[in-house]
């Protein structure tokens, strides 16, 4: 959980800078890329975060790196900064909240559905649709399919939770009953 935290923080970090210089999607693109090279270039990664490695050689490996692929001065700044505060390992959880920031700055906001049944891409455009007025933002709908809700459809937005499964009312039935209130 505290990585989570660490992770944001960063990434919040990141993002104002980016509102401020106008570059917040350039800087999306360049986690992306150091990102792909984390999972492209085997052993890049422990290279840095590898403690038995001295600390000051594991740095020139990142600063030729970075040399190499040439970003933004910022972003090198942000690199070296990750690296010499122990934080290069949480890349990955940090570009992942970056991108929701920065898609949040765009108007796109990521939401979830989990219905009981298949949703028709009617019904899926209708809710799409429907949450994209209620938010006044861009959807991007996932949509999952749980037959264990028996009916009805959960949807995410962020933390928001809309629970309109049946499963989640007979639980609230139960619940009330249980109490001995009436229904």
């Amino acid at each position: 959980m505290k990585n989570l935290a660490v992770s944001r923080r960063y990434a919040k970090a990141l993002i104002l800078i980016g509102q401020e210089d106008g570059q917040a999607e350039q800087y999306n693109e360049e986690l992306k890329s150091l990102v792909g090279l984390f999972d492209t270039q085997e052993g890049f990664e422990k290279a840095l975060i590898n403690p038995l490695f001295n600390k000051n050689d594991r740095k020139k490996v990142l600063e030729a790196v970075l040399a190499a692929i040439d970003p933004s001065a910022v972003m090198k700044s942000f690199m070296i900064l990750l690296f010499d505060k122990g934080r290069i390992g949480f890349l990955r959880e940090i570009a992942s909240y970056y991108n929701d920031l920065a898609d949040e700055l765009k108007g796109v906001v990521k939401a979830s559905i989990v219905s009981a049944t298949e949703l028709s891409s009617e019904a899926v455009e209708k809710i799409k649709g429907a949450l994209s007025k209620k938010t006044g933002k861009t959807i991007v709908l996932n949509v999952e399919q749980d037959p264990s809700l028996i009916g009805g459809v959960v949807t995410k937005i962020g933390d928001l939770v809309l629970d309109g499964s049946v499963k989640t009312q007979l639980i609230n039935m139960r619940e009330t009953l249980n109490k001995g209130e009436s229904v």
